[in-house]
């Protein structure tokens, strides 16, 4: 009671000490970095990454795009290829005139070389930037082209689609925690007894947010994924404990008149409770570090970190904030819109047999379409901008008017001698899907010995201790087509240099799908492991975890399952952030309605008598938590033109809707079918006491 009596009597001091934090917080979310380019979150020892830094490091040439010119007389380009030169951080601009004066026929170039470049229509040029893919020197140069270029150019490549990424989320941010902070206001006023507190819980939770936001500048940088979901999701999740600490205060003012005293017990029983609550959430989030993939580990840090201050403002800033507000708080006091649970608990125990079926009948074809979704995911971010975005135009352009869907770059010892790289060449070029290989050779021909050709072209092309190709493919980035041609490739490679690297965005998308395979398994199997002992350890019981975990995994199974079933196809990183998301914030609902099941069968009552209460009682509950949920993120699913915030949003307002319903319908089934089983292996429920009545009022969670 030390700590409660505390914050019972330094609640002004708290109140101001929370306020000047918010100055340190918002500027710390300002200076914060935000990472947009998924690739940057790859293992350090891949090939695909040692390859990335070795071009930076040696030909300073990190970022990689293609201008497309559309009707532009062969003069206009060389002008714009000059000012597209002297854009701070463009390193190098491949085009015609690097290697001959316009005066000469571009026909004199060898042919792959002139069809490379050239339609009928159109023209293109290759640019390298000396900043990285995701750099924001990098972005800023692709704005600073497109302003120079007009609508003739289109710019190409894994830097343009970060800058419209970028672009997108930083106008969206701002309305997705809106929509978020209107709809969970919205189910509060609707689902409370109180028209003031659901802003005193807003004002609390949103506290707690820029905190947590601020706090991410020790982390360096957070992903974009990171930036637009923390906030709605740790309103989310973290909205039940100011709920659980209002119901708690309200029943304490029934015992002790004093407010004060009220809310010091308050506090302290919901202290209690909480954290044993937050435990599993915390435990979801944290099993995302684990990937090798590590924008999990971003995303978890984040996340742990937000439901731990969600906790420390529940029991300080909140209990503050309405010992203040008491007067007004009470005098806006309403009856809940949720009714008495008394018949529904009713007839789902004496129909609990049908609820077994529907449950053994769902979890088959649910695991079916959980397992195809799981297979179905995309992993080109492309797929993620909408039609009309520049970038995705001028893919478009690039796959219909130069048969180009993805470049390959192919880094190989400078001292290999020019008949092996002719003959690796042209294996290469055989591979299925390859249009052509550009280097040295290429540039040269038959026509242009190497020896002729400028220092200011080779040293584009050769540095001290590589030679650079450029490998143009028909396959798009991350199909299975390119992926097995990215194998050949390296086969080919290998034999002619052992130390050689392919780079680019389909080597590294390839090896991100062989990554994020493997930490699917490893995620899943860390989150459920940890939340079983956690589970073990509250209900001191061997058979619950078992059933509770199987609860919600069932819910998990029919909400990544239905993407299959609808034809839907999800980014790859959804299905492993939502099944332990889901996993660690609903498996609350589930704790709530056993341990009320366990204090009454170990008061006496018989097995259907507890179920009863427990359902009576934690009803109401599951639904404001649940609603809560879906309210934060729906809306900004609806909202969102970035499909991957957008799909991972529905799914988690898909899977509160699904893991209230399996908690409400399924768990008192598996309770009442399983009993016999539970008493025995459950510390204290061996030896019942003598029945008892248990429909005494409880108090909701």
């Amino acid at each position: 009671m030390k700590f409660s009596k505390a914050v019972v009597k330094c609640r002004i001091p708290i109140l101001i000490l929370a306020l000047l934090l918010m100055i340190p917080s918002v500027l710390g979310m300002a200076a914060t970095r935000v990472n947009y380019d998924m690739l940057n979150y790859l293992p350090e020892d891949m090939d695909t990454v040692i390859g990335q830094n070795e071009l930076l490091d040696d030909f300073h040439k990190g970022a990689f795009s293609f201008l497309i010119l559309e009707d532009m007389p062969a003069k206009d380009a060389a002008a714009l290829k000059k000012q597209v030169e002297r854009v701070e951080h463009v390193d190098t601009v491949l085009w015609y005139d690097s290697l001959m004066d316009l005066s000469v026929p571009m026909e004199l170039l060898p042919d792959k070389l002139y069809d490379a470049f050239n339609t009928e229509t159109a023209t293109m040029m290759a640019v390298f930037f000396d900043t990285s893919t995701s750099s924001d020197l990098t972005m800023d140069a692709i704005r600073e082209i497109r302003s120079l270029a007009g609508e003739q150019c289109f710019v190409s490549g894994m830097s343009a689609l970060v800058t419209d990424l970028k672009d997108l989320c930083e106008a969206e941010e701002p309305i997705y925690v809106g929509i978020a902070v209107a709809l969970a206001c919205a189910a509060m006023l609707l689902l409370l007894d109180s028209w003031l507190v659901p802003f005193m819980f807003l004002a609390s939770i949103g506290m707690m947010i820029l905190i947590n936001l601020g706090s991410n500048y020790f982390l360096g940088e957070i992903s974009y994924i990171t930036k637009a979901l923390s906030a709605v999701l740790q309103l989310a999740v973290t909205m039940d404990y100011s709920i659980f600490l209002w119901n708690s205060y309200n029943e304490q003012r029934q015992r002790y008149d004093d407010s004060k005293e009220a809310m010091a017990h308050a506090v302290q029983a919901t202290l209690t409770s909480v954290l044993g609550s937050s435990i599993t959430t915390v435990a979801g989030f944290i099993s995302l570090c684990f990937m090798s993939f590590t924008m999990g580990r971003d995303l978890g840090i984040v996340m742990a970190k937000g439901v731990l201050l969600g906790v420390l403002g529940c029991v300080t800033v909140l209990p503050a904030l309405i010992l203040v507000f008491d007067r007004p708080l009470q005098k806006t006091r309403h009856r809940s819109l949720i009714p008495n649970m008394d018949r529904l608990a009713g007839g789902v125990v004496k129909a609990f047999p049908a609820f077994l079926v529907v449950f053994a009948l769902i979890v088959p074809p649910a695991l079916y379409g959980y397992n195809k979704t799981n297979g179905e995911v995309y992993y080109d971010m492309g797929q993620c901008l909408p039609q009309d975005m520049e970038y995705v135009i001028a893919e478009g352009k690039l796959r219909n008017d130069f048969n180009i869907a993805s470049t390959h770059m192919l880094l190989v010892d400078a001292g290999l001698p020019a008949k092996d790289v002719r003959t690796m060449v042209h294996e290469m070029e055989g591979v299925d899907g390859v249009k052509y290989v550009l280097g040295m050779e290429s540039v040269a021909g038959s026509r242009i010995p190497e020896e002729f050709l400028p220092e200011s072209v080779t040293s584009k092309l050769k540095s001290g201790n590589w030679q650079l190709l450029l490998i143009n493919s028909e396959y798009k980035v991350a199909s299975d087509a390119v992926n097995a041609q990215i194998g050949e490739l390296n086969g080919i490679l290998k034999q002619y240099d052992q130390g050689g690297m392919l780079i680019g965005e389909a080597p590294c998308m390839r090896d991100m799908i062989q990554t994020t395979d493997h930490d699917f398994k490893m995620v899943n199997a860390v989150s459920i492991i940890a939340i079983f002992l956690i589970i073990a350890l509250v209900e001191k019981s061997f058979t619950l975890p078992f059933i509770l975990i199987a609860v919600i995994e069932a819910a998990i199974f029919v909400n990544l399952g239905l993407p299959h079933y609808l034809g839907q196809s999800l980014p790859f990183i959804a299905p492993i952030c939502i099944s332990t998301i889901q996993l660690g914030a609903t498996v609350d609902y589930a704790i709530l309605m056993t341990t009320r099941y366990k204090t009454e069968r170990m008061g006496g009552a018989d097995k259907k008598q507890a179920v009863h209460t427990a359902l009576t009682t934690s009803i109401p509950s599951v639904i404001v938590s649940g609603m809560g949920l879906f309210a934060a993120t729906f809306g900004v699913a609806l909202y969102s033109e970035i499909d991957i915030i957008s799909s991972m949003c529905m799914l988690m307002a898909r899977g509160a809707l699904i893991s209230m319903a399996s908690v409400i319908f399924t768990l008192p089934a598996l309770l009442l079918l399983c009993d016999k089983l539970i008493r025995a292996t459950t510390a204290g429920m061996k030896q019942p006491k003598h029945p008892k009545i248990s429909n005494q009022e409880a108090y909701v969670k």
